[in-house]
């Protein structure tokens, strides 16, 4: 992964020695404080030995193995091959096997994802977002952008992020419903993330390929096939994968563009950022701005190492941000279908009428209580926490930790940082840095750190793998240059690690954090199931109308999901009361009622 034309090397000792002291100090000084604190040393003693998070324990092997290899003797050259050979190859070099190795990482990545997809079975979906983006696509499929509101009663019909308002839509932005919606059709729409997973490595492969070398690209999109993090949100249909296909597109193709000075190239860049912006608006703001500033810094004032005139530079420009300005009509188009506004998105829609206290900024709660309405979805929307400056602190300190651990691990993406920031390279990145420092900037003034406390940063997952694997670059240049070849084991063994505690659960030693994350999404799921499966059991074929008692104390569990059309074998409404199910069922006479109270999660067919 290094080319033998350098001369320096890219890391000098004393500077390797400095990363390992502040490496070490963290593992060390993290575990003895989780050892000498009473109840994570019990913890330890009768559950798992390297903690529920195993983020420290197991790497002080790694670190006293560094400088025993260090110290060792019989070092020798690393002998030259076909295979060397081709990951020192840079992005210029035209062979047969780049495409190869991309295909090789894309089915690697697809498998994961399907693998796990199997082990998750076929359950409902997990979360509220879910039903509201299958929602979405189903109306798509209808050749619609939205269905009328229930007209007798069309608060029955209130779904978690849907907007019930004389229009019947998913509140969420129209990307994801776009991608779902070919997948639904064939009745198999975990199949769309899969693809999704592959394509989002094959395209942080070739993003490696145009930052560094083969090398790099291959390890940062082999490590993208087994992140933990990217291949649960895979089986997850939420809104981040495909956003981040858009974005990962974006990068690569933005990357190649400045190398190449291709309008079609630029045009592709522009097109991915366009379509994560369609997803996740916010998340492909702070993912774009750092690449953004520095495309109006070449396009007004030029860069030594182009030729390019102002009026070619303005055509990349319109290359670029055309489709930009397509995606905003077509969101526009959107917003005035369905809220009546082009400025009016459903999404805002949706927060100033069931949700004010979850308003973006700071003093959520205080502004939010102020436009409190009859449609205010109290249970949900008073779980939000008032954003202070000292919230939002331990919010991006929580995201931080835990968009390392899901990536990879804490320890090997903290040492493949320093080796970063301490050495010298190719700038371009300092633009990648930029774009994970720009993400998380922009989701502070959110109150809530996120699903697994790091999905409103989940797009740096790629960002910091290809951190990871152009690290690993300059030290195996460094160490091939200082003639201690060996030091790579070292370096192979935390990658190795890293991974297998992600997806291997050793007991009573630690629990993968992959198994961690199917385990808490799996409850919700097979909540879900019980709750169908009751309804089929009792309607015994009959069209049936199930109202739901949902329980005040349990804001996760939301049984309300229909297709948006209102018709199919089984429709489920949201009451208050007995009495008030009696009541509306007269609606429907021609679907058998039934009442299904959460608190105790039993079903019944309803009699007059």
């Amino acid at each position: 992964m290094t080319s033998p034309s350098e001369s320096k090397p890219f890391v000098s000792s004393r500077i390797q020695w400095c990363i390992y002291a502040l490496v070490g100090f963290l593992v060390l000084g993290t575990e003895v404080a989780r050892l000498t604190d009473s109840e994570s040393r019990a913890d330890a003693l009768s559950g798992w030995l390297a903690g529920f998070n195993p983020d420290w324990l197991l790497y002080i092997p790694v670190l006293i193995l560094f400088p025993l290899i260090a110290w060792g003797a019989g070092e020798r050259t690393p002998r030259s091959g076909l295979l060397r050979s081709w990951l020192h190859q840079g992005v210029e070099e035209r062979r047969w096997g780049n495409w190869l190795a991309g295909l090789f990482v894309f089915i690697a990545a697809t498998g994961m994802s399907w693998w796990n997809m199997e082990r998750l079975g076929d359950l409902p979906p997990a979360y509220h977002d879910e039903y509201s983006y299958i929602f979405q696509a189903e109306t798509y499929l209808a050749g619609r952008l939205s269905y009328r509101s229930f007209e007798e009663a069309p608060e029955l019909f209130n779904q978690m992020h849907v907007l019930n308002e004389g229009r019947f839509a998913s509140r969420y932005f129209p990307g994801v419903g776009v991608w779902i919606a070919p997948f639904l059709a064939v009745g198999h729409p975990y199949w769309g993330y899969c693809f999704a997973q592959g394509l989002i490595a094959l395209f942080v492969y070739l993003a490696g390929r145009e930052l560094s070398n083969n090398g790099v690209g291959l390890l940062a999109g082999l490590l993208s096939a087994l992140s933990p993090g990217l291949i649960l949100f895979s089986n997850l249909l939420l809104a981040h994968h495909p956003t981040l296909v858009g974005l990962s597109l974006f990068l690569w193709s933005f990357l190649a563009a400045r190398r190449t000075h291709s309008r079609w190239m630029y045009l592709l860049a522009g097109i991915g950022l366009s379509y994560a912006m369609l997803c996740r608006p916010m998340t492909a703001a702070g993912f774009g701005l750092p690449f953004g500033i520095m495309f109006a810094w070449y396009w007004f004032i030029g860069q030594k190492e182009s030729e390019t005139s102002f009026s070619q530079r303005t055509v990349e420009a319109c290359c670029l941000g055309g489709p930009l300005v397509v995606g905003f009509l077509i969101a526009m188009g959107c917003n005035w279908a369905i809220t009546g506004d082009a400025f009016t998105a459903p999404y805002q829609l949706y927060t100033d009428i069931y949700t004010p206290r979850h308003v973006y900024g700071f003093n959520n709660v205080i502004r939010g209580e102020q436009h409190l309405g009859p449609k205010v979805i109290e249970n949900y929307d008073t779980w939000a926490q008032n954003l202070t400056p000292e919230l939002a602190w331990q919010n991006v300190q929580t995201r931080i930790v835990n968009s390392l651990r899901w990536t990879l691990g804490i320890v090997p993406i903290f040492a493949s940082l320093l080796v970063i920031l301490l050495s010298k390279g190719n700038r371009s990145w300092w633009l990648i840095l930029a774009a994970i420092l720009s993400l998380h900037v922009v989701h502070i003034p959110y109150w809530f750190e996120g699903i697994m406390g790091w999905h409103y940063v989940f797009e740096t997952s790629i960002l910091w793998l290809l951190v990871v694997a152009e690290a690993t670059r300059r030290l195996f240049s460094s160490w091939n240059q200082m003639q201690k070849p060996k030091l790579k084991l070292g370096w192979w063994a935390m990658l190795g690690l890293a991974v297998g505690m992600n997806l291997i659960t050793v007991p009573p030693v630690w629990p993968g954090r992959l198994d961690r994350g199917v385990a808490e999404v799996m409850y919700p799921r097979k909540k879900y199931q019980r709750f169908r499966d009751q309804i089929e059991q009792l309607r015994d074929g009959e069209p049936a109308i199930v109202f739901v008692i949902h329980d005040p104390a349990d804001r996760s569990m939301d049984y309300v999901s229909n297709p948006p059309s209102l018709t199919g074998p089984v429709l489920v409404a949201r009451v208050d009361s007995n009495a008030e199910a009696k009541e509306r069922a007269t609606l429907f006479p021609d679907r058998v009622p039934m009442i299904f109270t959460a608190t105790n999660g039993q079903t019944q067919r309803l009699h007059p």
